[in-house]
């Protein structure tokens, strides 16, 4: 793939400005060829996939357990919108915060052991939850469940990028995120319908149960890795690893992608039950929660990412997401149910399109502390959600669902604006030749 295909100039490694992240502690990376790493049909490969799609479930089930159930949370605590908002900003933040000292754990005791460690952690909070006395215990357990599952998002892309073979690692990321999707999906609309008959702490319980199935099944199937090397966990060389990180553009500008993305996704999927219970549509919680259906939608686009930047590039695949992102959240603002529905479902398919072309870069470009580039995607990409949860709940107590759909679209301006920049510097890059294309890589 050229570099002009992908957005930004093509490099190798971490950028030679920051020495420090030449002494870094990193896994080995086997020959590209080599017949050791996994790949589609071969041995391992289905139990891999499956494990982590499983494990991708928990998570997302887990992390956004509270987000269908908001309306129903307020009115049990007396609270607006931009408050219960919290239980989802929250986790998403604890995520956030803890996302780098875990991958930090995962490069010294292995990538395996840091998630299960973390999915274990995050499932016994689970099922404190639903005893919580009051709305900040709430937002207390949800944030410490939200640290613990920080184990799992950056884990498991440094395991796909060390275990996969170098061909397959978008389709095996694309697996993973629909697992998320997937996650996404099946927590809410399960809330949804055990809320309507129950209450909300019966169904963020029932939550937890799936989780801890889940959370059983990954550990069993999940091969040992076979390509990781422990490296040291002395803060220094941390930092200069992720300096060495901040210091590409490329990757700077995938992390703002991704944060992007999720700033869209986390406001209208924190708003929408809002939207839907009141008038003019009245709809009950069971139909609300169902309506987190249309998470299959990205469950299809995320497994499908690969093809599309064989097809159109990665700049060509994020063009595509973000204009496909913009055009349902114009639509979400009908009064039509008809309309909002295909709204959410061009939203779903947009944003998961454009996370797992944006999370598969980040793992193809670090060629060292694949862990903490992963890390800081999903640093930034958690700190998108909490913003956009928060402000996108802050935008509807003001202006109504226009003002949260305004919010998508600066955020979706954004995406597109990153993208511009790095073809521009792709293309400038290129004229100079390889050697100036190298050096723009690391110094631009």
């Amino acid at each position: 793939m050229s570099p002009a295909s992908t957005g930004a100039p093509t490099r190798v490694g971490a950028a030679p400005s920051a020495p420090a992240a030449v002494a870094a502690p990193a896994s080995p990376v086997p020959a590209p060829d080599s017949d050791s790493r996994l790949t589609p049909g071969g041995p391992g490969y289905r139990r891999m996939s499956l494990a982590l799609f499983l494990a991708g479930v928990a998570t997302f089930a887990l992390l956004y357990s509270t987000q269908a159930l908001l309306p129903l949370i307020s009115g049990e605590f007396g609270v607006a919108a931009s408050e219960a908002s919290w239980t989802v900003a929250a986790a998403t933040g604890g995520l956030a915060l803890f996302v780098l000292p875990m991958s930090a754990l995962s490069e010294r005791f292995g990538r395996r052991a840091v998630m299960t460690g973390s999915l274990a952690v995050a499932v016994t909070v689970g099922m404190l939850v639903p005893f919580a006395p009051s709305l900040g215990a709430l937002v207390v357990l949800r944030a410490v469940q939200g640290a613990a599952l920080a184990g799992l998002p950056a884990s498991a892309q440094a395991y796909l990028a060390e275990e996969v073979r170098p061909k397959a690692l978008v389709t095996a990321i694309g697996l993973f995120v629909a697992g998320n999707s997937v996650g996404g999906m099946s927590g809410r609309v399960i809330t949804g319908w055990v809320a309507q008959e129950w209450g909300w702490r019966i169904s963020v319980g029932v939550i937890g149960a799936l989780a801890v199935a889940c959370a059983v099944a990954f550990r069993l199937l999940l091969p040992a890795p076979r390509h990781f090397t422990a490296g040291s966990l002395r803060p220094r060389d941390l930092l200069g690893t992720v300096r060495g990180h901040l210091a590409d553009p490329l990757l700077r500008r995938l992390y703002a992608i991704g944060a992007l993305f999720m700033t869209v996704f986390g406001g209208v999927y924190t708003v929408i039950g809002y939207r839907l219970t009141a008038a003019p549509f009245g709809l009950p919680q069971g139909i609300v929660g169902s309506i987190f259906l249309v998470y299959l939608v990205g469950t299809v686009s995320a497994s499908t990412a690969g093809r599309l930047v064989g097809r159109f590039g990665r700049r060509g695949a994020l063009y595509l997401a973000g204009g496909t992102t913009a055009a349902g959240l114009l639509l979400s603002l009908a009064a039509s149910l008809p309309l909002v529905l295909l709204g959410l479902v061009l939203i779903t398919a947009g944003f998961f399109a454009g996370h797992a072309v944006a999370s598969s870069a980040v793992s193809k470009t670090a060629t060292r502390g694949r862990a903490q580039a992963s890390a800081l995607y999903q640093s930034a990409y958690y700190i998108g959600s909490s913003a956009g949860s928060t402000v996108g709940a802050l935008a509807f107590h003001a202006e109504g669902w226009v003002g949260t759909v305004g919010v998508g679209l600066l955020a979706v301006l954004g995406v597109v604006t990153i993208t511009v920049v790095g073809s521009r510097a792709a293309r400038v890059a290129a004229r100079r030749g390889p050697a100036a294309a190298h050096w723009t890589a690391a110094h631009r």
